[in-house]
């Protein structure tokens, strides 16, 4: 018999019976596709030593007039922006106490120190920055109580409790790899109350990493929203986005369905000042101060609101505070603080009228796609006097969560509740060869959590979503939609930033740390980084025409290990013999294909002898080591025919 030359179909294919898709891919990790043939993905580093609070859900590059280069990074727990390796935090104050208001208690032998705030309206996590206080008298000194601190405990309306510790070294940049606090006890002689100037500085309150659903007193955590309520299953509390755009080298950010912020890179030390509210900005007429969204028009230069607050009166800074779900505000052009309609500026208003909710917006080449929970719109500027139109593309969609559609140029991918989508003129379903793997396996509760991105130098979207049992994103699935074709992974990511500003893809680990992409071979989130865990796994396929025994004698493989860094990369291969389509792999026989020799045509293991008894025959690539990178080409068997029982 001939040699049996292996060629597949691209793409990973879990529609059907492993059987059916003869001659297709079945399952892989870490692997992608590179003019049909599978590839090991590319490595991460971190990017560099410091971490950051909270889970990342949010990343905005660009660049200042001066050159400096940022990213805007909001997490759970703060918002900041990442300069030189630096996490400088510019989270907003949302609320400053009068001088007296807040006073300090601590118990000898303790470093557990209690507040007193009448009505303080905080929750266990949040951030505050007290100023004016004396020392308590013995070890609490007066450098140690005026400085950031976090809630760790909320006692009742009126106190909290947090924990004294040594003075941070630096006020607003996270430097985890270089500062270690260390707990302050008090002592007898601590039985002062810091005195009457002190004013705490409360930052706006933390998110939540995980979405809360609950039922009956108690649903939800203490504080927030309904709390106590006697509702059924519903959710109360939810996942903390911010949406961030840059308006010229400014930055405006805001958190979901909460305030507006404004954050000016010109100004002096401006990396060490916190952003401000919108509506505090010089001039500034009915500014949104809740929105579901902002986003500044590239062609136009409009700060837009999706999902805001009315207008206020023609003489107030801010809006009504009565959030609409369904109402587009949009500023005066060039003019992000005025937001009141005149017969002289351009600012004004529209009002979508399908669905309960705008979910999310995002912004083409050509024009503004909007999503309510049931609908799709396109808003396009049309200029005076309307200034913006919008007109509705389609009724009968669905759509995962705010960060589940990405644009790749002037197209849009999203994903919907169990179905894919792409709009191109026309929304169209995607067919989707691993919808039911997908699907099937999906945490529904922390369905927002799900984020689309695009990694364009390899032609992918990348949908990064929680399965079943887990309550963090573990899995992800890719369009390449170069090739029309889907494949699988496992990879904890909480966000995804495509090249562009930056020369590598840069993405949100679960760990407090940022990561570069597409950067060697390894997992560089420990020192030293390890190997990634990578294979490909085929559908069986018949040995021959399938009617007879076959025994399967030797693999002749074809690979290349090119761009690998290690001088012994290697990749096993695995040959599973069956009998049955539904029957177990009775057989398998594994064999590393090492390389050799690289100058001048690069060498490897010539072949590997192997002895499987079977009517069809399954073949995997794996690989785990450092340094090592491969690409798959069309490997061979050679078969001798068995008896025919």
């Amino acid at each position: 018999m001939p040699l049996q030359k292996l060629q597949f179909q691209p793409g990973i294919n879990k529609e059907t019976t492993s059987y059916t898709n003869e001659g297709g891919w079945f399952d892989c990790d870490k692997v992608r596709f590179r003019q049909g043939f599978p590839e090991k993905i590319g490595g991460w580093t971190r990017l560099g030593i410091n971490s950051f609070l909270g889970t990342c859900r949010a990343l905005h590059p660009w660049r200042a007039l001066d050159g400096d280069l940022y990213l805007g990074l909001g997490t759970s727990s703060k918002y900041y922006i990442e300069s030189g390796q630096g996490y400088y935090d510019i989270t907003p104050v949302d609320t400053t106490t009068s001088a007296g208001d807040v006073t300090f208690s601590a118990t000898n032998g303790s470093s557990t120190l209690t507040i007193t705030d009448v009505s303080h309206g905080r929750v266990a996590g949040d951030f505050v920055t007290y100023s004016g206080a004396t020392s308590l008298g013995g070890n609490v000194t007066a450098a140690i109580l005026n400085q950031e601190y976090k809630i760790d405990a909320i006692s009742d309306s009126n106190t909290y409790t947090i924990t004294a510790r040594t003075v941070q070294p630096v006020s607003n940049i996270t430097v985890n790899g270089q500062y270690t606090p260390t707990a302050v006890t008090a002592n007898s002689s601590d039985t002062g109350n810091g005195g009457s100037s002190v004013v705490g500085a409360y930052q706006v309150s933390v998110g939540l990493n995980t979405s809360v659903f609950g039922t009956g007193w108690g649903a939800g955590a203490w504080g927030r929203n309904t709390w106590g309520s006697t509702a059924s299953l519903t959710l109360t509390d939810v996942l903390r986005i911010w949406d961030h755009d840059n308006f010229g080298e400014d930055l405006i950010f805001n958190v979901q369905d909460e305030g507006v912020y404004y954050w000016d890179a010109s100004a002096v030390n401006a990396l060490n000042t916190r952003a401000i509210k919108l509506s505090s900005l010089a001039g500034a007429k009915s500014c949104p101060t809740k929105a579901r969204k902002i986003i500044v028009s590239d062609i136009d230069r409009h700060v837009i609101a999706f999902g805001a607050d009315g207008l206020g009166g023609a003489n107030d800074t801010e809006g009504n505070g009565v959030q609409d779900p369904l109402l587009i505000r949009f500023s005066d052009q060039e003019n992000a603080a005025d937001w009141f309609p005149t017969p002289e500026n351009t600012a004004g208003d529209l009002t979508i009228g399908s669905g309960s909710l705008i979910v999310t917006a995002v912004e083409t080449r050509q024009q503004i796609l909007v999503f309510t929970d049931i609908s799709l719109y396109s808003m396009q500027f049309i200029g005076p006097p309307f200034t913006f139109g919008i007109n509705m593309i389609s009724e009968n969609i669905t759509i995962r969560g705010p960060l589940s559609a990405v644009a790749v140029d002037d197209q849009v991918y999203w994903m919907g509740k169990n179905e894919f989508y792409v709009y191109n003129g026309a929304v169209q379903r995607l067919p989707c060869t691993v919808r039911d793997y997908v699907f099937s396996d999906f945490n529904e509760f922390q369905g927002d959590k799900c984020f689309a991105s695009v990694n364009s130098a390899f032609g992918e979207v990348w949908w990064f979503y929680p399965s079943k049992d887990s309550d963090t994103i573990n899995r992800y699935v890719i369009y390449n939609y170069q090739q029309n074709i889907w494949y699988i992974g496992t990879l904890a990511r909480s966000f995804w930033l495509d090249r562009g500003v930056f020369n590598l893809p840069i993405a949100a680990g679960l760990d407090g740390y940022l990561y570069n992409h597409e950067t060697g071979f390894d997992d560089g989130s420990s020192n030293p980084a390890t190997g990634i865990s990578a294979y490909i796994e085929s559908s069986q396929f018949d040995i021959g025409e399938g009617d007879q025994f076959s025994f399967v004698r030797r693999l002749i493989p074809d690979l290349t290990f090119r761009n690998s860094t290690s001088t012994d990369a290697a990749a096993n291969f695995t040959l599973k013999a069956r009998n049955f389509p539904g029957g177990a792999y009775l057989q398998n026989n594994s064999k590393a294909v090492e390389k050799t020799a690289s100058v001048p045509v690069e060498q490897f293991t010539q072949d590997a002898h192997v002895r499987l008894r079977g009517r069809s025959v399954a073949v995997r690539v794996d690989s785990n080591s450092t340094g090592t990178g491969w690409r798959l080409g069309s490997p061979r068997i050679d078969v001798r025919s068995d008896g025919r029982r």
